[in-house]
């Protein structure tokens, strides 16, 4: 076994030596070899093993009559489409015009040696080597060489193909192949993703005129059209987006033109869908078509599957939200009080119930929800978050710690809240606090300076982008307020603005002010000079429900 396994290192080695054309045992196969007789062809199991490095005792070119060792090898088991054969590779000399046998063994093929147009083939390397085989135990053993010529294809014999031996792969051949084959899949997908981005921004610049012919058109409830009768046709061909002018947590404002008039255009992504049907369904409840609720005019759907885009469509105001519009304005009393008075009508309204409308908590009411209209009124926009309180019907399942953490009331920040109606409308009479001691910081007529730089609530204790930890220590440990300087008082309005919002900020919810207790406070204040010019969208509306209830 020792031998027969230095054999085939040896054969191995010759190969190298003499060429990689001559890749294995077997010769080059024929360009189309006969398949193997399945019946009747000749079993070989022994060959003679010979690679010309063991040592014989026989010298015949001495002793003539001697017989040579010869060692039999068994050839290996194959399988049922192989058969063994027996070979002798023999190494011709060009200069003296001898062979002589350089190895011989077993070797196994899909093709038997005597269906072959030759059992010889001739191998071109350095030197000539001459590859027989032949079939039948030990028919290698007084093998004959059979001359170069046998190794040659006659004229009638079509050449097999010499294919070029393949160059070994190096280390930096593998890196470039792994490069290649990870690079490109890449590619492709980035690709394919920019690709998406054009179709999508090229869908999403187009108007709502692009919409299919069997896209429903917009849709008003009967409380949102009033002024719109003549709208009701060929209102989708109508409006056209013109500019983004806010982004928020659901998606982008546009500016639109709808006609001439200017409307904003809320563009919801397809992943806030849901945050789509609850902000029309707020606008869609009886009596939601007050002054100071933004006004609503109507919804539509762009685009299918993937691509689908969710507009809500409503009035627009050019001066945009209370937060933007304080950063670089201030304001009289006059202005300021126009605005609470707006703020807390809108959110007692909200917060009421009857006429077929059911109270509604906002649940992220800020000074970025309210919008300020040409004549400095303000209506509460954005309700994405807000919940409906229908007589015998729970919360569902809304979740309680919801909303911007600055504006969050403290038991909203400890996770402590009682999910009952009055609860989450102490919660937005908590923000709307916050919301009034903005107004008064503007507010140019509490001193003789020109007020501050424009903050936000705590801002100055918390910073501008507080994480939730930070606003659980500071409003619910150590509750932490807006700070109120001394000379606020000195204004006999903002007195009481001042007591309003430290009513409503009160740690206790229970304390805290309504939103028609804040109303009653605010229009008691009303500055005599604008009386004569009150319009419908500054007369408060609940006056006359407020002898119903306690003195606030």
């Amino acid at each position: 076994m020792v031998l027969m396994m230095a054999s085939k290192i040896l054969y191995l080695a010759v190969i190298i030596m003499f060429g990689s054309q001559v890749a294995s045992a077997a010769p080059p196969s024929d360009e189309n070899p006969p398949p193997r007789p399945k019946e009747g062809r000749v079993t070989t199991k022994y060959c003679e093993f010979f690679n010309g490095s063991q040592t014989s005792t026989c010298d015949t070119s001495k002793n003539s009559t001697c017989v040579p060792d010869v060692i039999r090898e068994e050839c290996p088991p194959v399988e049922a489409d192989k058969s063994n054969h027996c070979f002798v590779l023999w190494q011709v000399d060009n200069v003296t015009n001898t062979a002589y046998p350089k190895v011989k063994g077993c070797f196994v093929d899909t093709v038997s040696c005597t269906d072959r147009a030759s059992n010889c083939r001739l191998h071109y390397s350095k030197l000539p080597l001459l590859h027989c085989c032949c079939e039948g135990n030990m028919c290698n053993q007084n093998a004959v060489f059979p001359g170069i010529e046998a190794g040659i294809p006659s004229q009638t014999e079509v050449p097999p193909a010499r294919v070029p031996a393949s160059a070994v792969p190096s280390a930096d051949d593998d890196t470039k192949a792994v490069i290649a084959y990870t690079l490109t899949p890449l590619f492709l997908l980035f690709a394919i993703l920019v690709g998406c981005y054009l179709l999508y921004r090229k869908r999403k610049g187009s108007s709502f005129a692009e919409l299919a012919n069997g896209e429903a058109s917009l849709s008003r409830p009967p409380s949102a059209g009033a002024g719109m009768e003549n709208e009701a046709v060929g209102l989708v061909g109508q409006v056209t987006l013109c500019e983004v002018r806010a982004r928020g947590r659901f998606g982008a404002v546009w500016r639109a033109k709808l006609g001439q008039r200017d409307v904003a255009v809320k563009v919801f992504p397809l992943q806030d869908k849901q945050s789509w049907l609850a902000e029309q369904e707020i606008f869609r409840l009886a009596r939601m078509d007050h002054p100071d609720i933004l006004h609503y005019i109507g919804v539509d759907k762009k685009g299918d599957n993937l691509q689908a885009e969710y507009w809500l469509v409503t009035a627009y105001h050019e001066k945009g939200s209370l937060c933007d519009y304080l950063k670089g304005h201030t304001l009289t009393w006059v202005e300021a009080w126009r605005i609470a008075a707006c703020v807390a009508r809108g959110l007692a309204h909200l917060h009421e119930e009857g006429g077929g409308k059911p109270a509604v908590a906002h649940r992220d009411f800020k000074s970025k929800n309210v919008l300020l209209k040409a004549d400095l009124s303000a209506c509460i926009a954005d309700f994405g978050l807000a919940l409906i309180f229908v007589a015998g019907r729970g919360c569902g399942d809304a979740h309680g710690q919801v909303g911007t953490r600055r504006y969050m009331a403290p038991e909203v920040l400890d996770g402590a809240i009682n999910f009952t109606k009055d609860a989450f409308l102490r919660i937005d009479m908590y923000a709307c606090a916050l919301v009034l001691w903005e107004i008064a910081s503007r507010c140019t007529d509490a001193a003789s300076d020109t007020p501050g730089q424009y903050r936000l609530p705590l801002e100055e204790e918390v910073g501008s982008h507080p994480s939730l930890e930070e606003m659980q220590e500071a409003v619910v440990q150590r509750k932490l307020r807006p700070h109120i300087p001394p000379h606020w008082r000195n204004h006999p309005g903002l007195l009481v603005l001042c007591d309003t919002m430290e009513e409503c900020w009160d740690h206790d919810a229970e304390a805290r002010l309504s939103a028609s207790c804040v109303l009653e406070r605010v229009c008691a204040q009303q500055p005599a000079s604008i009386a004569p010019a009150l319009t419908p969208d500054t007369t408060p509306l609940l006056i006359h429900e407020l002898a119903e209830h306690q003195p606030c």
